[in-house]
C-alpha cells in the first residue's frame, strides 16, 4: 500500500479536488509529499449515500461475520509494519517506541470488540414471553435487543493518531455495533490516515462487508466537518479534540431537523489531590511521577495532570522544589503540529505574565522549530477562585499547583471545578478519613479516579471509563475507551407479538446465535 494523498469513498480511492494540503514534518516544520485533495460537497454525499445503503445489511451481519471483519482491519494494520511506524512518527513526532506501543493498542482493542461482537451481550437479548392466562390482563409476548444508530462520523484526533483516528476505538465501537463509518482525518497525520483507512477497505472486500461500510475524507476547514453532522444520514458523532471545536459540533447536531448525539472528549484538567500525610511522607516520589506523567509525549494527553491541589507549608514546598528539580532535567519535547506549539507557548507566557501566578520550574528549551519547554506555576486558593483563566486546560506539559490554607478550602475548589476526565487522590492509609471526605465531589465531576496514579494511560478494558461530566465529554453517561463504547452507538428495539418467523435472530425461541440471554427479568445462560 502506497500513500496517494486519495479519499476513500467505498472501495474507491478518489482525488480530492476541494484544495490540496501536505503534512508536516513535525520535527522540522517541512512539507511532506504528496499532496492531500479535500473533498467536495459531491465526494461526502457519495460517501454517505453508500454509507446509508450499506447500513441495514452490515448491521444485520452475522456475528462471527463481523468479529472476523475487525480482526482482518487489525491484521491489516499489523501488515503495514514499519511503513505506517515511519510516517506516522515523521507526522506526529512522538517516540517511535510510543507509535509502536499505540498500534498495539489500537489492534488490541480492535480485537477485544471482536470478541465483544462473537458474544454477543452488547444485543442485550431480553425475553419476556407471553402470558394468555395471567389476570385480570393477558401479558403479551415482548422481545427486546439492541440494534445500531445508523452512520457514524468519526473525526480522527491530532494527539492518537492511531488509537484515537482512523481505527481507533471510536470506529471500532462503531463498527462493532454494527454501524457504517465515515471518517474526517485529521490533517496533522494524513499520511498515516491513509494507510490505514487502506488497510480497513481491504478489510471490507476480503470480507465481503458492504461498500460503504467505511470511508475516509480529507478536507480543511470546517466545511466537511459539520457538512457530515449535518448529513441526515449520519446518525452519531465520535470526536475527540478542542472544547472550541466540539462545542461547534454539537450546535451543528443539535440544529438537524432530527438532531444526534455527538460524543465528544474536550476538556480536562484532571486535578491531582496531594493528602497531608502521603505529602509528608512520599512528597519527592509523588514529585518525580508527576513530572514523568506531565511530561509524557510532550504533555499532548487529554488525561494530563493540570491542575494540583494541596496544603500549603513545608511539605508542598520539598514537592514544589523535587518537581522543579526533576522538570529541569527535562528535554524539550516536539509537539504534533506547529499551531499546537504556538497555542501552548502563548498560554505558558499568560501564564507566566498573571499577576498572580508565580513560575516555579521550566525544562529544557528546545533547540528546533517545534520544541517546547515543560511548566510548572502556583497560585493561591483566592486568585484560582477569582480567575477563571487559571482553569482553563492548557495542551500540553503544563501544570498549575494551588496552594490551600486548609483542606476545607481544598474541597471547595474541588467543588468549583468543572467536569473531568480523571481525578488523583495522593493517600496514605493516614489520610483515608479525609479522602473519603473528598469522594463525593470527586464522583460528581469525574469520569475515573485514581488513588496514588496518574491519569496518563488508559487501559483498554471492561472496566475502564474515559468520559466524564461536561466539559471532559459532551455526554458523561459514556465512555471513549473500554468495551462500554459499544453502547454509544446501540439503541433498544422491543418486538410485540411479532410471529416466530419474523423475529431477529437474537431473539428467536430457539436461541440460533446460542448467545446469553435475559428472560422473565432472569439471566439465561447460553449452552456451552
Amino acid at each position: 500500500m502506497n500513500i496517494a494523498g486519495n479519499l476513500l469513498i467505498g472501495q474507491q480511492p478518489v482525488r480530492g479536488t476541494s484544495g490540496s494540503t501536505y503534512a508536516i514534518d513535525a520535527a522540522t516544520g517541512e512539507r511532506i509529499g504528496p499532496a492531500f485533495g479535500g473533498a467536495t460537497k459531491e465526494d461526502l454525499d457519495t460517501a454517505c449515500a453508500l454509507a446509508w445503503a450499506a447500513f441495514d445489511a452490515y448491521r444485520e451481519t452475522s456475528l462471527q461475520s463481523r468479529a472476523q471483519f475487525l480482526e482482518a482491519i487489525a491484521s491489516n494494520i499489523l501488515d503495514l509494519g514499519d511503513k505506517l511506524i515511519d510516517r506516522c512518527v515523521q507526522e506526529s513526532g512522538l517516540p517511535r517506541a510510543r507509535i509502536e506501543g499505540e498500534r498495539g493498542r489500537t489492534v488490541g482493542q480492535l480485537r477485544m470488540f471482536a470478541e465483544i461482537v462473537r458474544a454477543g451481550d452488547f444485543l442485550e437479548a431480553r425475553i419476556d414471553p407471553a402470558q394468555p392466562e395471567r389476570k385480570p390482563l393477558a401479558r403479551v409476548d415482548l422481545r427486546l435487543r439492541h440494534i445500531g444508530l445508523g452512520p457514524v462520523a468519526v473525526f480522527g484526533a491530532s494527539n492518537f493518531p492511531l488509537a484515537f483516528s482512523v481505527a481507533g476505538g471510536d470506529t471500532a465501537s462503531a463498527l462493532a455495533a454494527g454501524c457504517p463509518v465515515i471518517v474526517k482525518a485529521h490533517s496533522a497525520h494524513p499520511g498515516t490516515s491513509e494507510l490505514v483507512g487502506m488497510a480497513i477497505q481491504k478489510a471490507v472486500k476480503s470480507c465481503g462487508m458492504p461498500e460503504g461500510t467505511f470511508s475516509l475524507l480529507f478536507g480543511s476547514g470546517r466545511e466537511i466537518g459539520q457538512g457530515l453532522v449535518r448529513d441526515p444520514r449520519i446518525k452519531a458523532v465520535g470526536f475527540t479534540g478542542s472544547r472550541h471545536a466540539g462545542t461547534e459540533l454539537l450546535s451543528v447536531a443539535a440544529a438537524r431537523p432530527e438532531p444526534i448525539p455527538v460524543y465528544a472528549e474536550m476538556s480536562s484538567i484532571n486535578p491531582v489531590l496531594l493528602f497531608p500525610h502521603a505529602l509528608e511522607t512520599r512528597g519527592d516520589a509523588i514529585a518525580r511521577a508527576f513530572v514523568q506523567s506531565l511530561t509524557l509525549g510532550a504533555g499532548q494527553f487529554c488525561t494530563n495532570p493540570g491542575l494540583i491541589l494541596a496544603v500549603d507549608g513545608s511539605a508542598l514546598e520539598k514537592f514544589i522544589s523535587s518537581a522543579s528539580a526533576a522538570l529541569a532535567d527535562v528535554p524539550a519535547a516536539t509537539m504534533l503540529t506547529p499551531g499546537i506549539r504556538k497555542t501552548f507557548e502563548q498560554a505558558v507566557s499568560n501564564m507566566c505574565g498573571h499577576p498572580h501566578v508565580r513560575t516555579e520550574g521550566r525544562g529544557f528549551v528546545g533547540s528546533t522549530p517545534n520544541q517546547v519547554q515543560g511548566a510548572l506555576f502556583s497560585t493561591t486558593a483566592d486568585a484560582f477562585r477569582n480567575f477563571p483563566e487559571l482553569q482553563e486546560e492548557i495542551f500540553g506539559a503544563s501544570s498549575l499547583i494551588v496552594r490551600c490554607p486548609d483542606m476545607q478550602t481544598m474541597l471547595e475548589l474541588v467543588e468549583s471545578l468543572d467536569g473531568q476526565l480523571t481525578s488523583a487522590l495522593h493517600i496514605d492509609e493516614e489520610d483515608h478519613n479525609d479522602a473519603r471526605r473528598f469522594l463525593p465531589a470527586l464522583e460528581r465531576r469525574t469520569g475515573r479516579i485514581l488513588a496514588n496514579g496518574f491519569g496518563t494511560g488508559v487501559e483498554v478494558g471492561h472496566a475502564m471509563v474515559h468520559g466524564g461530566p461536561y466539559p471532559s465529554t459532551a455526554d458523561g453517561r459514556s465512555t471513549s475507551v473500554g468495551s462500554n463504547a459499544i453502547c454509544r452507538f446501540l439503541r433498544p428495539v422491543s418486538y410485540q407479538d411479532m410471529p416466530e418467523s419474523l423475529l431477529p435472530a437474537a431473539l428467536k425461541s430457539g436461541n440460533p446465535l446460542n448467545i446469553n440471554r435475559r428472560i422473565n427479568g432472569k439471566i439465561t445462560l447460553a449452552p456451552k
